[in-house]
């Protein structure tokens, strides 16, 4: 097995709409894939992929990927990971309330990347 497909990564999803808000310039954008980042990394602190993914620092994978839809094409990639016990932190803006980013916990890359093949880069 090459080592690129044993990498450990976190998926990050980032809503693409969100640059047409009047509230979300780059940097706004930016702290939501921090933010879902931070959260799902906390809460799965003591997952042994988490800890293995955050004892190699200068090694550490993400993908940030774009949701072409909007705020139900997220709840429905949520759901989808839900269904099939993929951890993950879908992050609520507040005071808004509106789903803006999904991280996923770090996870062997070929075990979670057929659940993101259809999204592209966030650019």
């Amino acid at each position: 097995m090459s080592a690129s497909v044993n990498v450990i990564v976190q998926y990050i999803l980032l809503r693409r709409d969100l640059k047409k808000m009047k509230n979300y310039n780059d940097g706004a954008i930016i702290a939501q894939a921090c933010h879902a980042s931070s959260a799902i990394i906390y809460k799965t602190i003591n997952d042994d992929l988490t800890k293995s993914y955050l004892n190699d620092l200068d090694r550490m994978h993400k993908v940030v990927l774009g949701i072409d839809g909007n705020e139900n094409e997220l709840n429905e990639l949520s759901n989808l990971l839900k269904q099939n016990s993929i951890e993950h932190y879908l992050w609520m803006e507040q005071p808004e309330n509106i789903p803006t980013a999904i991280a996923v916990k770090p996870y062997y890359k070929k075990d979670v990347e057929h659940f993101f093949s259809k999204y592209k880069l966030y650019r």
